[in-house]
């Protein structure tokens, strides 16, 4: 049984660097992917083959999006067969395409980089829709987008183990959007008005003891360890790959760690093995 994963999404969101950190993984890398060739590729793999972790990239818009039909064979095999969806915000792509000089593949004279992008956008929705992942390159360096796709597509992986990951974040600096469930807990008690509390971080022992003192968190957490004990395997029997939550306050500093290191420890105690990340702890103003 093979490894195979697709790696689809929009120009210049990331497509190749992650093909390239696969790579470095150990995965089998082709890019610019023909969607009539993917069977073929498959078939050689499956047949005594040493490529047993294959990542395709399917290049062209139109390749993308006649890539559903090739996903929903695949799914049909044997193989652990997953989709991986590059995005990013177009402000972020119009720069991206500015400083490489570029053409983006579906500007013509008429059309320029940004109505491109959205174009682009709009074909590929349903490709979008059918992604075990999405990941949203706008805010990662290149390192951090290596890290973020070692982390998840490591030899160590969980098989076929559903991964759920945990985000906090600051409401102030943007929802996340490569995110499935989302929880606001601005309404919690806020550290930050506390000037003795305000330096410290949702990680640390006096900011987890004030949020968790309140009646309001405890109960909070109660039901939604109770929605989750529910979500969960339904879940996972729909086949779904990855799971990720995240959990916002105000600056991101103070209450949504706090709440997101609960729900890992809650996870971990029921048998997963949550990833977090606290995307809005080290900004400077993250204050409430």
């Amino acid at each position: 049984m093979a490894d195979i994963l697709l790696i689809t999404g929009l120009s210049g969101a990331g497509r190749s660097q992650a093909a390239d950190d696969l790579e470095d993984l150990g995965w089998f890398v082709v890019d610019n992917m023909p969607t009539e060739l993917i069977d073929k590729v498959v078939e050689i793999a499956s047949v005594g083959s040493t490529l047993s972790k294959l990542a395709l990239v399917v290049g062209t818009t139109t390749a993308q999006r006649n890539v559903i039909d090739v996903l929903k064979k695949l799914r049909l095999t044997s193989h652990r067969v997953r989709l991986l969806y590059l995005d990013a915000t177009t402000a972020e792509l119009v720069k991206r395409y500015g400083a490489t000089r570029r053409k983006h593949p579906l500007a013509v004279d008429h059309l320029g980089v940004e109505q491109a992008i959205a174009q682009e956008r709009v074909l590929l929705e349903t490709v979008k829709g059918e992604a075990d992942l999405v990941i949203d390159t706008s805010n990662l360096t290149v390192h951090q987008l290596k890290s973020k796709i070692g982390e998840i597509f490591a030899a160590g992986d969980q098989g076929d183990t559903m991964q759920v990951s945990v985000v906090s974040f600051g409401y102030k600096h943007g929802l996340p959007t490569d995110v499935d469930l989302v929880f606001d807990v601005r309404f919690l008690p806020n550290p930050h008005w506390d000037e003795k509390l305000r330096p410290f971080t949702g990680l640390e022992a006096p900011v987890r003891d004030y949020v968790m003192s309140h009646e309001v968190s405890r109960s909070f957490l109660a039901q939604l360890f109770a929605m989750l004990t529910t979500l969960l395997p339904a879940y996972k029997a729909e086949g779904k790959s990855y799971l990720t939550i995240a959990i916002g306050c105000t600056g991101g500093h103070h209450r949504s760690v706090v709440i997101a290191e609960q729900i890992v420890q809650w996870l971990t105690d029921n048998e997963q093995h949550p990833r977090v990340t606290h995307r809005d702890i080290l900004r400077v103003d993250s204050g409430h």
